[in-house]
């Protein structure tokens, strides 16, 4: 997939909200007022007439109040004009004053698509318009002000109703609303009412929506538009214009037809109307309460314009006949049977009504009406266009409404974040449910980002015989997080407190809010599967700040028989993960990374985990890390090519640093180890989760519903055979399969070689398009499982996705120049480039003290050392054999990240008998390259990788413990890093240190400035 491609499926990402950008493109941001001395004085006082019209925006949840520039004089208005562009210009004036009023022709005449409205500031210059009808050549219209501030609103509004109704009815078949009435005083207190209305109506209907904020926003353009006309002449030519448009029409009764004024002119355009379009609802407002009789003979709804309770009636009208209320259906004789009030009502109604019901309102258009106040444009335009008499039975148009109902509803859903609908629990896994407001956090931003791309691009087509998608996944916004911590009064508490299980024993005795709890309870009503719950801070798997392992993630069973039982503990589970930012291995971080923890807010992804049912062992078949950056190539394989990491069950071996299989998918065959190192450093054991410990305390840790059993236990469940090899002492040879007697050696052999699924091509592909999105190397992490939904193919779960890092520029190293002599450490692997010159100190353990039985007691070591280091404010080279922060105790030291945060360069080393392979894949490993720490392996049973331990023995000793000694220089030490070449040394003096070919650089950390 190509960068083009990948900013088409963005386009698509947009296209929903895009035909609502598209909308009211004409918009008032900058308005000239002109109005005398006293006028201008007495509205812009104190800011009176601003802060009227914003508050008239702000309380109707309007964005975007227009500018108002006031001016006193027509010359004045003139020469602003000249300076500045304007949208529209309100003339607020009496006739009597000349200079004001001819304001507008002048106007007019030198720009003549600029809208200007005169705004008559009393009732009795009313009377005399009738002989200044030169005005109307110079105005768009006239209104008279009676100091109700709403008439600003009305105007604007107006306006931009006028300039926008044929592009946004073409666009998106927004609705008209056409207003009837001749009397300036009327309409000009009739409008504000209308606006008013309308806004609120649909302001409702958007609030409902599983949409973004922004997005709901965006929605209220596609508000009915209002028209105005002033004659009947006016009103037909205005609906033969807007027919297939018309929401309703609101109309007057006394006005000019035929040029002259007529009484009934109303009733004659409501007469003509209802021939034409008999279920075009019609609304007559007279102050004759006799006219209503005969409104209600035409089958129109009638109003006094006098009647105090004008906005309730306007709500009513509007409520009843516009589609801003439910949607009543109703059998042929218009009786009501059912009623729908959201999408989903609406879709469920339709499988159930009677047949003479979908007849009924197909034939009369209220399908599309209703559809279109709530913003389904594309749907809504289809439904206007279907006719009964298209279909042989009303079954079939029923079908029809349904499947179109339903695939609109994916299409918009597919692959986004949507808010909470329990109508959409458990029927989709092609959408992300939101159960909470506010941030998704790092994690849920990798989660979502991939789920659109999944289901909206080519991805899911470009590697076939497989199954890619994302668990069924639910995430708690940042929202619930603040708000638990502040109505818990927790703020003062985590501020002053350090022991972590004070604080998360306060945590879990803390309540969440009834909201989350109650959506919580119905999720787990429809769902039974084992869940994950996983921090997502919003900090987390940043570019700059990986925090990988540094909260805790909980794997919850999610199967006692009592349905709250399960929410106690899933709810245990989301407050140990809020808890877990204040742990203290967090605490360090951020201060490592001059953060304040009070800047770090949680949100909480709820996933389904992968697997299948084995006895009451649960796991996946496959778990795996794949990264798009290697920085341990070997063989003729560079860095771009990638790595991969597999496991058998759960992904805690891989992200834990444990035993794990480590292959390029670029070239899937290649072996890396030989088969007698393979045998050896094989998967022993493997992670499951435990189904019958389905009554646990969380609070134990994250590995209390986990357990580790020895391969033979996947051999008995029968998922061995697809992943193992079996090796033949006979032949001194691994044979495929599980068939044979031998040891089992994990090698996922009959995938990588003989590709019995597309595993490899799968990983390199999304790598390939991530990387490419990103702009930077990635990370995912993913779990495989057979038989999912009984499907034939296997199933591929992508479950995050995050960046790498690695150097922004290269450094380059004259290998020539090189001195051996003089380093005391050169390793041909590792992370980095530039220098680092600020370091005298080594924390060490000699080869011939390590005891790979006591790699945690060294653990401790370590961390004592760092302490004390980082209180002195001094940097150090920590030196150790095997895989530095796995969780397998036997493959190394088990540090966490905390325990070595103040180290500058990291050297792991192999010993005879001892060779692990780098920590790639864990958690340990990417904060360490996120934190910007060299990171050198130096392989002394091969390569050209070595440590001068003579030299280094003989150092001066500031303190030595059991197995670590902490060494002191009299000089700074010289770091070089190659990253590029796979060069990395460190002189014994910073003086011999060696120049870069690029010109001496020095840098503050190991990788320069990152992208």
């Amino acid at each position: 997939m190509h960068n083009d491609e990948l900013m088409q499926v963005f386009k698509k990402f947009k296209s929903d909200s895009e035909i609502f950008h598209d909308l009211m493109r004409f918009k008032v941001r900058e308005l000239l007022l002109v109005a005398t001395i006293f006028d201008a004085f007495s509205l812009e006082q104190d800011g009176l007439l601003a802060e009227k019209i914003f508050g008239e925006y702000f309380s109707l949840n309007l964005t975007s109040a227009p500018r108002i520039s006031s001016v006193t004089s027509g010359d004045e208005a003139i020469e602003m004009l000249e300076k500045r562009k304007f949208d529209l210009v309100v003339v607020l004036s009496r006739l009597s004053r000349a200079d004001t009023i001819n304001c507008g022709q002048r106007i007019r005449e030198r720009w003549p698509d600029l809208p200007v409205l005169l705004l008559l500031n009393d009732n009795t210059d009313l009377e005399a318009l009738d002989t200044r009808s030169d005005l109307w050549l110079h105005y768009d219209n006239v209104f008279v002000w009676n100091g109700n501030s709403e008439i600003f609103l009305a105007m604007i509004k107006y306006i931009e109703d006028r300039r926008n109704a044929d592009k946004d009815t073409a666009i998106a078949q927004v609705r008209i609303i056409l207003l009837v009435e001749d009397s300036i005083r009327y309409y000009s207190r009739y409008l504000p009412h209308l606006y008013s209305e309308l806004i609120r109506q649909t302001t409702k209907l958007v609030e409902e929506e599983l949409q973004e904020e922004t997005k709901k926003v965006l929605r209220m353009r596609c508000r009915p538009k209002i028209i105005l006309a002033t004659s009947y002449e006016e009103a037909m030519q205005q609906y033969e214009h807007f027919e297939d448009y018309l929401l309703c029409v609101i109309s007057d009764v006394k006005y000019k037809k035929d040029g002259v004024l007529d009484d009934k002119a109303g009733l004659k355009l409501a007469k003509k109307l209802k021939e034409l379009s008999p279920d075009l609802p019609v609304l007559l407002q007279s102050s004759e309460p006799e006219i209503e009789s005969a409104a209600n003979r035409l089958g129109a709804a009638f109003v006094h314009k006098e009647s105090q309770f004008l906005s309730k009636r306007l709500s009513k009208f509007f409520y009843r006949n516009l589609g801003f209320g439910d949607f009543v259906f109703r059998n042929a004789h218009g009786q009501e049977i059912t009623r729908a009030r959201t999408m989903s009502d609406f879709r469920n109604c339709l499988r159930i009504v009677p047949a003479e019901s979908i007849e009924y309102h197909a034939s009369r258009n209220n399908f599309s009406t209703w559809l279109l106040a709530r913003g389904e444009v594309q749907i809504a335009k289809v439904v206007s266009r279907i006719h009964v008499a298209e279909f042989d039975e009303v079954e079939s148009l029923r079908d029809f409404l349904i499947n179109m109902g339903n695939w609109v509803f994916r299409m918009k859903t597919r692959g986004k974040v949507i808010s909470f609908d329990k109508s959409f629990i458990g029927d989709n896994r092609h959408h992300i449910c939101k159960l909470a407001e506010g941030a998704i956090g790092g994690k849920g931003r990798g989660i979502a980002f991939m789920n659109y791309l999944l289901y909206n691009s080519s991805m899911l087509e470009s590697v076939s015989d497989i199954v890619i998608r994302i668990p069924e996944t639910f995430i708690i916004g940042v929202d619930e997080f603040t708000n638990f911590i502040t109505t818990n009064d927790l703020a003062d508490f985590v501020s002053s407190e350090r022991d972590y299980a004070t604080i998360k024993r306060r945590f879990v005795e803390s309540r969440l809010s009834e909201k989350i709890l109650n959506r919580l309870r119905i999720v787990l009503q429809k769902v039974t599967y084992p869940l994950a719950v996983r921090s997502s801070g919003v900090l987390e798997d940043s570019v700059s700040h990986s925090m990988s392992g540094l909260y805790e993630t909980f794997f919850v069973p999610n199967n006692h028989p009592d349905s709250e039982v399960r929410l106690r503990q899933l709810e245990e589970a989301i407050k140990l993960v809020y808890a877990s930012v204040y742990s203290k291995e967090a605490r360090e971080y951020f201060d490592a990374i001059n953060y304040n923890i009070e800047e770090e807010k949680m949100a909480v992804v709820i996933q389904q985990i992968v697997g299948r049912k084995h006895g009451h062992n649960f796991y996946p078949l496959i778990s795996g890390v794949g990264q798009s950056y290697n920085y341990y190539p070997f063989s003729y394989i560079q860095p771009e090519d990638g790595v991969g990491m597999l496991v058998l069950g759960l992904g805690r071996n891989v992200v834990g640093g444990e035993r794990s299989f480590r292959f390029c998918p670029t070239y899937p065959q290649l072996e890396i180890l030989t088969p007698e190192e393979l045998v050896k450093n094989s998967q022993r054991r493997f992670t499951v989760l435990d189904l019958e410990k389905n009554t646990v305390d969380l609070f134990n840790g994250e590995d209390a519903t986990l357990v580790k059993h020895d391969i033979s236990v996947a051999d008995a469940d029968g998922t061995l055979q697809e992943v193992a090899s079996t090796w033949n002492h006979l032949d001194q040879r691994l044979e495929v399969g599980t068939d044979t007697r031998g040891p089992r050696v994990i090698n996922f052999a009959n995938i990588l070689q003989y590709e019995s699924m597309p595993l490899a091509r799968t990983i390199k592909h999304i790598l390939n398009v991530s990387e490419e999105a990103l702009e930077t190397p990635v990370e995912i992490e993913f779990a495989v499982d057979v038989d999912a939904d009984n499907l034939d193919k296997p199933v591929f779960y992508l479950l995050q996705l995050k960046h790498m890092l690695r150097e922004s520029e290269d450094y380059n190293i004259d290998k020539a120049s090189i001195d051996r002599s003089k380093l005391m450490l050169y390793a041909d692997s590792g992370m980095g480039n530039g220098r680092i010159d600020e370091i005298s100190d080594i924390v060490w353990i000699d080869p011939d003290l390590f005891d790979k039985s006591q790699t945690e007691e060294m653990a401790r070591e370590v961390e004592a050392f760092n302490l004390e280091l980082k209180e002195s404010g001094r940097r150090y080279i920590l030196l150790g054999p095997g895989r530095w922060g796995t969780r397998d105790r036997w493959l190394g030291i088990p540090v966490t990240w905390p325990q070595t945060s103040f180290a500058k360069v990291i050297v792991e080393y192999s010993l005879e008998g001892f060779r692990v392979d780098a920590s790639m894949g864990s958690h340990f490993f990417h904060n360490v390259t996120t934190m910007g720490i060299g990171y050198f392996s130096v392989r002394q049973d091969s390569g050209e990788g070595f440590i001068d331990w003579n030299w280094l023995r003989s150092q001066p000793v500031i303190k030595r413990q059991k197995y670590f000694t902490h060494t002191r220089l009299p000089h700074k030490l010289g770091v070089v890093m190659d990253g590029r070449q796979g060069i990395f040394l460190v002189y014994q003096n910073i003086e011999d240190s060696i120049v870069l070919e690029s010109g001496e650089v020095e840098i503050d950390h190991a990788y320069g400035s990152f992208t």
